[in-house]
């Protein structure tokens, strides 16, 4: 269990940090994406490259990450 939660605050970390990354190089979070359904603003096409592939494929790295680093460390 413990292993468990190794990982989850890994991919936590990974998904504050490109978060923030994301906000700094201009790219829509999900909190963006989700204000933009309620006021019906638009996102750019590299926005929903971002979220639905990129953002996805960050956080299974960081699960690769996690399971790497679990190994070395214990």
């Amino acid at each position: 269990m413990i292993k468990y939660y190794f990982i989850g605050v890994i991919i936590l970390i990974s998904a504050i940090l490109a978060n923030i990354i994301a906000a700094k190089i201009g790219l829509k979070t999900w909190y963006d994406f989700l204000n933009t359904i309620n006021n019906g603003s638009s996102l750019s096409t590299f926005d929903y490259i971002w979220l639905f592939a990129l953002y996805p494929f960050t956080l299974g790295l960081s699960v690769k990450f996690g399971l790497i680093l679990w190994d070395k460390l214990f």
